[in-house]
C-alpha cells in the first residue's frame, strides 16, 4: 500500500466522481482508476459502488476513509515539523547560566527566542558557576552555555555579549563606604568574602589577581557558594569582597557598592557554543542572539 493510493482514495470518496479526483489530483483518470483497483485488491475489499452514471462510498470505504484522512494528517504534520525543525524553528536548545551575573541578560535572549520561534523548546540548566556551563558545552551535554571569557576549552566558539567591571562590596558602615571610590590597596588589611578557592570562579580569580597587582593577597575570612550568600555575609559585616557590575541588582540590608579606584578591571562575558553542534534549532538561537545580544560597540579587552 503506497501513500499516492490513499492519497487517490481519500480524492475519490471526496468528489464521488473519478473525473474531478483526476483532475483535483492532476492527473489522468485511467492511473487513478488503476491506483483504486490495486488499493482494493490490497486490501480484499470492494471501496467503492461505481457504474456509468454513479460512484458511491461501500460500507467497507465509508469505515476506511476517516482512519485513511488521520494518517495523511498525521503525515502532514510530520513533513511540516521535519520541515520546520530543518529550518531551526522547532526543536529543543539546552542552556546553562550562572544565576547572579545573567539575570539581565538571560531574558532577552529567552523571550526574544519565544517571540520569534515559539515552538523552540528552550531547557534553562541553572549552574553556580560559569566554568560549570562552559564544561557543558565542551562536553556535549549543553547545547549553549553563558560563561566568562577566557575560555581555552578547545572545539568551543565564543562571542561576547557584556563587559562587567570589578567593584567593591562592603558594609554600609565601614569606614571605607564614605569614599566614592575604593583603592584596591586600601583593602589589603581586610577581611574578604569570596567563592572557595577551588571552585574555579573567574570572579574569585580575578580578585585574586587585581589584589596581587595591589601588593597584596587577599585574606579570605569566609567562602560562599554564589554570590547571593557572599554578598549577605558582607552586608552582616563579616567582610569585604570583590564583585561585578552585573550584581549591583542584589539589594541587601548594610550593603553598599563602591567603584573601584584608578583604570576599570574588565571582565567579558560571552555565549559559548561548539561549531560542530549539528542542531538547527541552535543555529536559530545564535541568529537571534546576534540581535538581542549583540557584541558591545568598542568592547575593551579583557584587562585580567
Amino acid at each position: 500500500m503506497e501513500l499516492r493510493h490513499l492519497t487517490a482514495f481519500v480524492a475519490v470518496a471526496e468528489e464521488l466522481h473519478f473525473g474531478r479526483a483526476a483532475k483535483r489530483l492532476q492527473m489522468a483518470q485511467p492511473p487513478l482508476s488503476q491506483q483504486i483497483r490495486q488499493l482494493e485488491k490490497e486490501l480484499g475489499v470492494q471501496l467503492f459502488e461505481r457504474n456509468t452514471r454513479s460512484v458511491r462510498l461501500t460500507s467497507a470505504g465509508q469505515s476506511f476513509l476517516d482512519p485513511v484522512r488521520t494518517v495523511l494528517a498525521d503525515l502532514d504534520t510530520a513533513t511540516r515539523a521535519a520541515k520546520a525543525a530543518g529550518r531551526g524553528e522547532y526543536g529543543r536548545v539546552t542552556i546553562g547560566f550562572a544565576g547572579a551575573s545573567t539575570h539581565e541578560t538571560l531574558p532577552l535572549l529567552t523571550r526574544a527566542v519565544r517571540a520569534a520561534h515559539p515552538a523552540l523548546e528552550l531547557v534553562m540548566k541553572g549552574q553556580t558557576y560559569a566554568n560549570v556551563a562552559l564544561a557543558g558545552v565542551a562536553d556535549g551535554s549543553l547545547d549553549l552555555g553563558f560563561v566568562r571569557l577566557p575560555v581555552t576549552q578547545p572545539g568551543v566558539a565564543t562571542r561576547v555579549i557584556d563587559e562587567e567591571e570589578l567593584i567593591c562590596a562592603l558594609p554600609s558602615d565601614h569606614p571605607l563606604a564614605r569614599r566614592r571610590r575604593i583603592p584596591i590597596a586600601a583593602l589589603a588589611d581586610e577581611p574578604f568574602v569570596s567563592f572557595p578557592a577551588n571552585a574555579g570562579s573567574t570572579v574569585r580569580d580575578a580578585t585574586v589577581r587585581a589584589c596581587e597587582a595591589a601588593g597584596f593577597n587577599p585574606r579570605v575570612v569566609q567562602e560562599a557558594p554564589d554570590s547571593y550568600t557572599i554578598l549577605a555575609l558582607v552586608g552582616a559585616g563579616v567582610g569585604v569582597t570583590l564583585t561585578v557590575t552585573s550584581c549591583q541588582h542584589i539589594q541587601q540590608t548594610g550593603l553598599v557598592y563602591r567603584p573601584l579606584a584608578g583604570p576599570p578591571i574588565r571582565l567579558q562575558a560571552a555565549l559559548a557554543w561548539r561549531p560542530d553542534n549539528p542542531s538547527a534549532a541552535l543555529r536559530t538561537v545564535l541568529a537571534v542572539a546576534e540581535e538581542a545580544l549583540p557584541t558591545p560597540e568598542g568592547k575593551t579587552p579583557a584587562r585580567l
